[in-house]
């Protein structure tokens, strides 16, 4: 049985029928190699025929930011919503060309950045804290994708006007990073688990293994490196340690709160008393 689509029907209806359309003509403007004036003018068509903005209100390429022009720029009831970096056709994307956008959306505080040459198309967060991070969130290639399957429809509704205002990318990116192995792995790692694991094993066997001893084989033997060690196995680390703490606490503190006295039945009859004399 078929997937179905979270995308509302009159989106899904738009995406499918503007893919089928516009595949043949960004394949077309591959091959004559277009430059990047041409591509932008493509992108804008995209962006307003399968993605649903106005691009005479909505999109613009005149959106200065520090005296340089960004390529184009979504902006939706007076709130800039998404920077896009356009490159030309024939052109891979690279890490250069993000910092550019990245520079963009610093100066002008924006959260979302898209890099793009038409046919791929990279969405980043951008995270303002004391250092400038970017993450890539999505990626799509307008040439590879399906037009009538379920998950097509998924991804690029995220970057709709539709899903834009609803939210659907800041809600994709949560539940990709609660469900990042990082994330997994450090569960895997963390106390609780293998405190979980080791009285498992008790079952199995009278040897007496220490939680030490489960952790280093899950991290050593079990788990790739790469998910248990580097920043963002660190960073993946630390929200699970801060999210234990914090049940932790929650117990605690519930555990000291005495509970409520309940009400005997002369007290009752008092209240009632009480109640019957005002």
């Amino acid at each position: 049985m078929a997937t179905r689509s979270s995308a509302p029907t009159k989106v899904a209806t738009r995406i499918t029928s503007a893919l089928k359309r516009f595949q043949p003509v960004l394949s077309s403007a591959l091959a004559r190699d277009v430059n990047e004036s041409d591509t932008a003018a493509i992108v804008t068509d995209v962006l307003a025929e399968l993605f649903g903005y106005d691009k005479y209100h909505e999109v613009t390429s005149e959106h200065m930011i520090r005296g340089t022009y960004c390529d184009l720029a979504v902006t939706i009831e007076g709130k800039l919503r998404l920077l896009i970096e356009v490159k030309a056709i024939g052109l891979d994307l690279k890490e250069k060309h993000l910092r550019q956008a990245a520079n963009y959306a610093a100066n002008q505080g924006c959260e979302w950045v898209a890099l793009t040459n038409g046919i791929a198309w990279q969405v980043y967060r951008m995270d303002f804290g004391q250092h400038i991070k970017e993450e890539l969130v999505l990626e799509a290639n307008l040439l590879e994708l399906n037009p009538r399957e379920a998950s097509t429809l998924d991804c690029l509704y995220l970057l709709t006007r539709e899903g834009l205002m609803k939210g659907a990318l800041p809600e994709y990116y949560v539940h990709k990073q609660a469900t990042s192995r990082f994330i997994l792995g450090a569960l895997v790692l963390s106390e609780p688990v293998v405190s979980m694991v080791r009285r498992e094993l008790k079952k199995l066997s009278p040897v007496k293994v220490s939680t030490d001893e489960i952790r280093e084989t899950l991290e050593r033997e079990v788990l790739k490196r790469e998910v248990a060690e580097g920043e963002k196995a660190d960073e993946a680390r630390k929200k699970v340690a801060k999210a234990t703490a914090r049940e932790a606490k929650g117990k605690t503190r519930a555990e000291q709160e005495p509970a409520d006295s309940p009400i005997t039945e002369a007290e009752a009859e008092a209240d009632d008393l009480e109640a019957k004399r005002a």
